[in-house]
């Protein structure tokens, strides 16, 4: 099966690296019209509406990820842009590592308001247009770390939890207008967050049933299942995709 979101219009929250670069990529690459936010590299975001074809496919916004104000701002961009807002993926999200005894109430709150708070904007600036469309998916990255905790990130640990139980209530209260709403709880992926591993990455192996870091094309095609129509009946649902971690 060919998972194809062709005449679909998709926001990605953090897209131009890493598991959200992946995303969009992806989504495009699918037929997709796709929009990305950003928050500093306007040369990045540049290079990358151009690589997917330009402004016709492509929408890039420089937006803050715990700014209710952007967050309205960006899907009003989209839906004047396509006319809907078909797919919304909310990746964007930071780490503030320490062990809590050291960790000081900033680091707490800066994970807490782009990873938790960032998604409520967000999807409640989409929820008015996908409810009156009577259609949509909305799609939110949590982690492995937010299902079995990991020592030195009670703070991200925190922020990955509460997006679980934050899709599964929208799910709920969404799913008699036609919108699914899912998540999907990343391993450890190969990216640049998870690079300066250094000697800790070989113990992490033992961790991972499948002995390697995920790559975040894997992240993206879980993700395009869920935007997709092949999902159409699934909603509510948290998709592991770690490699076996968590079974």
């Amino acid at each position: 099966m060919t998972l194809d979101l062709s005449g679909k219009a998709i926001l990605v929250t953090g897209g131009t690296r890493g598991i959200g670069r992946a995303i969009v990529e992806a989504a495009a690459h699918a037929g997709a019209s796709v929009a990305f936010t950003y928050r500093s590299s306007t040369e990045t975001a540049d290079q990358l509406v151009e690589a997917l074809g330009g402004d016709e496919k492509a929408l890039a916004i420089q937006a803050d990820a715990a700014s209710g104000e952007d967050a309205q701002t960006a899907v009003e961009a989209v839906v004047a842009k396509w006319g809907s807002i078909d797919g919304l993926v909310v990746n964007a999200g930071i780490t503030r590592d320490g062990l809590m005894i050291r960790m000081d109430a900033q680091a707490w709150q800066d994970v807490i308001d782009t990873n938790l708070t960032g998604a409520f904007h967000v999807t409640k600036a989409a929820y008015r247009p996908m409810m009156k469309q009577r259609a949509g998916s909305i799609v939110t990255i949590s982690s492995v770390v937010g299902v079995m905790g990991n020592a030195g990130q009670a703070n991200y640990a925190a922020s990955k939890a509460g997006l679980i139980g934050f899709t599964k209530s929208i799910a709920r209260e969404l799913s008699g207008r036609g919108v699914r709403a899912n998540v999907v709880a990343p391993g450890y992926i190969e990216t640049d967050m998870t690079a300066d591993l250094g000697p800790a990455a070989e113990a992490l192996m033992d961790q991972i049933p499948l002995k390697r870091l995920g790559q975040p094309d894997d992240i993206a095609a879980a993700v395009l299942f869920l935007l997709s129509d092949a999902a159409a009946y699934v909603t509510g649902h948290v998709l592991h995709v770690d490699g076996g971690m968590a079974m």
